[in-house]
C-alpha cells in the first residue's frame, strides 16, 4: 500500500514552528527544506563555496516541511488539523498531498483503526467497528471524519487518561481545540455534567456536534466556532488543551478567568523540546502536579497557585 506526502510551504520565518506542529502528525520524521541560509550552512558544513545552480534558484523567502503518513493512517485528520493548528498559530501555509488516492485513504486506514482501550475505564470504539468487548469499559463511539482526534495519538491519550481520574458528576468541562470532539464527549460519557468544546476549524465542530449525538451526550455539550477563548464564556472545574506549545503558553495567560480556584488545567500536546518552555511560561500562575509523558510527549496537570 502507498504512503501519502504532505508538504506544507510557509514563509521561511515560520519554519521552526511549522516543524513543531508537524511532529504532533508524524513523531517518527519530518523533512524541511529551507534554503534561506544556504551559503553559510554549505560553508560551515562542507567548507566550500561551489553550489549548484538549480539549489541557487530555490525561493529564500518559504521553507518546506514534508510529511510522510503511512497507509495504517489517515491523511486527511491530518491536513485537517496541519490546518487548524497553523491557522491558529497565524501561520501563513499551503498544504498539498500526494499518494493514493483520496477515496482509498479511507478504505486504507479504518482497517487499521480497531476499538482501542484507553486508561482504566474508556474504549474508544470506531463505529464501523462491531466487533468489540468493552469488558465493563465506558464505550466512546467516534468518527473522527475529518477532524483531529481518535485517541491513538499519544497526545489524546494522556489527555484521556488525566481526565479520567478527575471527572465528577459535577464537573464542567473546557476543551479548547476540541477536533473531533473525543475529550469532551468522553468527560461526559465518564459523568461529567456539562461540557463546552471550541475549536476554529468549522469542520472540526461539525464532526464534534456529531460525534456527541453518536453518544447521547450532545445535550450536554456546546461546541463554539473560534480561535482559543474568544466566545467563552464562565467558569468550568477542569480546562483541557491538546494543542501545542506556543498555543498552550498564548493560552495559559488568561486561562484562570474561566476557573475556579480549585479547577484543573490539563496541557498536552507539548512535544519534550518544548516542555521546559512551557513549564517556564506557566510557572508563575500555576502548581504542576502530575506529569505524564509517552513516546516525547508530555501532558501537565496543573493547578492556580495561590
Amino acid at each position: 500500500m502507498e504512503w501519502t506526502e504532505i508538504t506544507v510551504t510557509v514563509p521561511v520565518e515560520d519554519i521552526d514552528r511549522a516543524g513543531d506542529i508537524a511532529q504532533m502528525v508524524v513523531p517518527y520524521g519530518i523533512y524541511i527544506e529551507d534554503y534561506s541560509n544556504m551559503e553559510q550552512e554549505v560553508e560551515d558544513i562542507a567548507h566550500i563555496d561551489l553550489i549548484d545552480e538549480d539549489l541557487l534558484k530555490k525561493d529564500r523567502s518559504s521553507g518546506v516541511v514534508h510529511i510522510y503518513i503511512n497507509p495504517e493512517e489517515n491523511p486527511k485528520e491530518a491536513i485537517a488539523f496541519l490546518s487548524e493548528r497553523y491557522t491558529a498559530q497565524g501561520i501563513t501555509h499551503v498544504i498539498s498531498s500526494n499518494g493514493c488516492e483520496e477515496e482509498d485513504w479511507l478504505n486504507n486506514w479504518k482497517q487499521y483503526f480497531h476499538p482501542i482501550p484507553i486508561g482504566e475505564k474508556l474504549l474508544i470504539r470506531p463505529t464501523w467497528r462491531d466487533d468489540y468487548n468493552a469488558k465493563g469499559r465506558v464505550v466512546l463511539n467516534l468518527d473522527p471524519g475529518l477532524a483531529f482526534g481518535t485517541g491513538t495519538h499519544e497526545t489524546t491519550r494522556l489527555c484521556l487518561q488525566a481526565l479520567e481520574q478527575r471527572v465528577t458528576d459535577t464537573t464542567k468541562i473546557l476543551d479548547v481545540g476540541c477536533g473531533s470532539g473525543i475529550l469532551a464527549v468522553a468527560a461526559l460519557l465518564l459523568g461529567a455534567k456539562t461540557a463546552v468544546g471550541v475549536d476554529i476549524d468549522e469542520m472540526a465542530v461539525k464532526t464534534a456536534q456529531e460525534n456527541a449525538q453518536l453518544n447521547n451526550v450532545n445535550e450536554k455539550f456546546t461546541v463554539l466556532s473560534g480561535n482559543l477563548t474568544d466566545k467563552v464564556t464562565g467558569k468550568y472545574n477542569i480546562v483541557v488543551a491538546n494543542i501545542v506549545a506556543d498555543a498552550i503558553i498564548m493560552l495559559s495567560k488568561d486561562i484562570k478567568e474561566f476557573m475556579y480556584d480549585d479547577s484543573v488545567y490539563i496541557m498536552s500536546g507539548i512535544i519534550d523540546t518544548r516542555l521546559d518552555d512551557v513549564l517556564n511560561a506557566i510557572e508563575d500562575d500555576f502548581h504542576v502536579t502530575e506529569v505524564l509523558n509517552d513516546n516525547g510527549w508530555y501532558c501537565l496537570v496543573a493547578t492556580i497557585k495561590k
